[in-house]
């Protein structure tokens, strides 16, 4: 994060991705209660703030002509969800596809947490101000590994030992909604995350919505044998899709891979954070 001192503050809305995702009961609110292993990587979208007498927000970059409503986007809604003394003009720079499985809108959410905390300081209650945004956003507050439970709002720490793995994301450029995955879910219960360090978690487990996903969007299972080409040693789907990841021993390997993509798919190459 850029120092307070320094004006415009900036900072990067982190690609969330799920390196393990098991989906378990039906909830009676209807929603899943959901075990995943949360990841970020360290890059995605840009956000840059400067004090301003009302809050607004400016949208540019790639795929800021998928944001709906800009004015009714995730950065609004998170600002208008923390009380500040002066509002803040914010400038979105959106590099992460939209409905893509990488928590886009949540990241930029929880990026809007964290530069008013450097400015100001958040509520007491900020969860559960984050937590009314979206189930990802406060997990994006945070961007940090660990384990994300019920709808994936409680978060469990988890020992971290990926910290630094060279990661390659790639999307195929087809938006895909998180409603309809679920509703093409077998309903099949596989069991509980297993135990262990990040590592062990991430090798082991599954993620339950890349089946359904792939039965809505077939370019998905062309995604992964693209990346299973390039001898990662791991590479799903994160959450609903589209996107999957790589994850590689060494940078050369994740660049080269990067490389041999299509040049009409989008790719996005970091480190676990």
């Amino acid at each position: 994060m850029t120092k307070v001192g320094s004006l415009p503050i900036t900072e990067t809305a982190y690609a969330k991705i799920n390196l393990a995702l098991h989906v378990r009961r039906r909830r009676e609110d209807g929603y899943h209660e959901l075990e995943t292993l949360f990841a970020f990587v360290d890059a995605g979208d840009v956000l840059s703030a400067a004090p301003a007498a009302a809050d607004s927000v400016t949208t540019l970059g790639e795929f800021a002509g998928g944001l709906d409503n800009p004015f009714d986007n995730l950065v609004a809604r998170a600002l208008a969800a923390l009380p500040r003394p002066q509002g803040l003009a914010v400038t979105l720079e959106k590099n992460l596809p939209v409905a893509a499985g990488l928590g886009g809108g949540s990241a930029d959410a929880g990026a809007v947490f964290r530069i008013v905390e450097a400015l100001h300081g958040l509520p007491e209650d900020w969860q559960a101000r984050a937590a009314k945004l979206g189930a990802d956003v406060p997990a994006c507050v945070l961007s940090r590994t660990h384990i994300g439970l019920g709808t994936g709002t409680d978060q469990l720490a988890v020992e971290d030992d990926l910290a630094g793995t060279p990661a390659l994301l790639v999307n195929p450029r087809v938006p895909l909604s998180t409603g309809p995955v679920f509703k093409a879910w077998d309903g099949v219960d596989r069991g509980a995350l297993p135990d262990g360090p990040a590592s062990r978690i991430a090798r082991e487990g599954r993620n339950d919505l890349e089946a359904p996903a792939i039965s809505l969007c077939p370019v998905i299972a062309e995604v992964l044998a693209a990346l299973a080409e390039t001898k990662p040693w791991l590479a799903r789907m994160s959450g609903s899709g589209a996107t999957c990841f790589a994850l590689y021993d060494t940078a050369d390997g994740r660049d080269a891979a990067a490389a041999a993509m299509p040049r009409e798919w989008w790719t996005m190459a970091g480190r676990l954070r």
